[in-house]
Parts: structure tokens; sequence; C-alpha cells
């Protein structure tokens, strides 16, 4: 089984909105899988947001409700993609320890 500190967090909240974590050895299992695909999905809406926000901020002619809804998309993604990073960082960081 997981040791406690090589748990995955994934990229959705649970409950209350507090982080959910992954505890298994199978890196390959459903809810494994499911969290990959989902953090693809995640990083490419990021990476299409940001390329919209350049064209948005560009505009001299945008106002102001488009930019507000700019900033709350940019918010969430960024939240998202730390969440990727966080997470593939811990495991990372785990599979280095089980090489020593």
């Amino acid at each position: 089984m997981t040791a406690p500190n090589e748990l995955r967090l994934l990229p959705w909240l649970g409950p209350d909105s507090k982080p959910c974590y992954l505890s298994t050895d199978d890196r390959g299992g459903y809810v494994s899988r499911l969290a990959d695909n989902i953090e693809t999905v995640q990083l490419g809406s990021a990476e299409e947001l940001m390329k919209e926000a350049f064209e948005l901020v560009d505009n001299r002619d945008a106002n102001l409700d488009d930019l507000r809804h700019l900033a709350q998309d940019l918010a969430s993604a960024l939240r998202d993609v730390l969440r990727v990073a966080a997470s593939r960082g811990h495991l990372l960081a785990a599979s280095e320890c089980r090489r020593i």
C-alpha cells in the first residue's frame, strides 16, 4: 500500500472544497488514469485561456465585464495548474525517494 507521504493529490476538490487524495500502488488504475486525463484537460484549457487572455488584453475595445470574466477564468485556471504542479512534484519526489 502507498505510504502516507506518497498520497496523490487529485485534480478535483471534495466536499467542503477540501483536497482529495488517492492512495494506491497502481499508477495505471482507473482513478489514476482519470486524474491523469483531467490534469491533461486542465493544462490544455489553461493554455487556451492564456492565448485568449493575450488577445483580450491587447484589444483596446475590451469592456470591463469581459476583463472581469477573464480574471475569474484565469484565477480558476491558475488554481488548477498549481494543483497539478503540486501533485506532480509530490509524485516526482516520492518516486525519487523510492530509488534511493
